[in-house]
């Protein structure tokens, strides 16, 4: 008999939206039903989306920004699903769907899927659940999975980890050499985009971006500066060919395999770190706990030596005073 979550499973691989919508709610839950749920799926089930991450600092225009590349990309014919990566509500620890609203130009087409998915207080911008996502939604038969993660400034780079291909978005007088090697974002740039390029300075920071680029040890692939205007959709469809372009290059270089080999890496230890912080939190309760607390606040055991007895190690170095 077909367990409900393999239900699911089967019916968003049919391209059942009602369906692929629970899933993607049961992955990001996390839990058992989470760890069935992407058991079930076919286990290259997100090699065959292209997943483009658009990240930047906030105000740089990201979700305008999507919403024209979106728009491009369904003039061609091809169907698109956006992960956007929100805040968490501080009441109800879910997104506060600030990207959903943004996209609303999209509602009535059946080509998009978009979901709003809460950080969940992750560094880096992204949900903890944003690479199982791009799995489910790689099931589901998308060939282009784009994740526009929250604007959280420099230390938004953890999106390089699932895309296979980072955008990333600045404004004209966007900071200087200092400002950019602090945000990390050169070296996670595979396309630099300066967005509100009608204002004042937009020559000056490209020609910034790429002499910053242009340094250091010579790369196989250097990062083109493209020139948006998202609220006009001027220069989106450079952006997008300089995206196909690169997928190309990940193609022909095999760095495209090497990435994805990366990300299920990325992927693997965030799980393997959730089952163990699940575990730590079942050691720390019960009679057991309770008797190595009490020793170690009696100072008959030392910190180290309580853990390993929590954990079931033994340790060479054990300090007990007691009797």
């Amino acid at each position: 008999m077909t367990s409900p979550v393999a239900a699911l499973v089967l019916a968003t691989e049919r391209g059942d939206r009602a369906a692929l919508a629970q899933l993607l709610t049961i992955v990001e839950s996390g839990g058992a039903r989470a760890r069935a749920a992407l058991a079930a799926l076919a286990p290259a089930a997100s090699e065959s989306a292209a997943v483009v991450g658009i990240t930047g600092a906030p105000g740089v225009g990201k979700s305008t920004l999507t919403s024209g590349v979106v728009a491009h990309l369904r003039r061609g014919g091809e169907p698109v699903a956006v992960i956007a990566v929100d805040p968490s509500s501080e009441f109800s620890g879910g997104a506060m769907l600030g990207d959903r609203v943004r996209m609303q130009d999209h509602d009535t087409d059946g080509g998009v899927f978009v979901r709003s998915m809460a950080t969940r207080g992750e560094l880096g911008g992204l949900s903890r659940a944003a690479p199982h996502a791009v799995r489910v939604l790689g099931a589901a038969g998308y060939p282009w999975v784009i994740i526009e993660t929250v604007g959280v400034g420099q230390v938004e780079v953890a999106v390089a980890q699932t895309a296979d291909t980072t955008v990333v978005v600045v404004t004209p007088g966007w900071g200087d050499a200092v400002q950019a090697s602090k945000a990390g974002l050169l070296e996670i740039g595979d396309i630099f985009v300066v967005n509100k390029a009608d204002r004042t300075g937009a020559e000056q920071t490209s020609r910034d971006l790429q002499e910053m680029l242009g340094g250091g040890s010579p790369r196989a692939w250097v990062p083109p500066v493209v020139h948006t205007v998202a609220t006009e959709r001027a220069g989106i469809a450079e952006l997008c060919d300089a995206v196909v372009e690169h997928r190309r290059y990940l193609d022909r270089s095999g760095e495209l395999a090497e990435r994805r080999r990366r990300r299920v890496q990325h992927e693997l230890r965030a799980i393997v770190v959730e089952q163990l912080a699940r575990r730590a939190d079942e050691l720390c309760r019960g009679a057991t706990f309770d008797r190595v607390l009490t020793r170690l606040a009696a100072g008959t055991l030392d910190p180290s030596t309580a853990a390993s007895e929590l954990l079931g190690e033994g340790s060479p170095a054990r300090v007990d005073r007691e009797g």
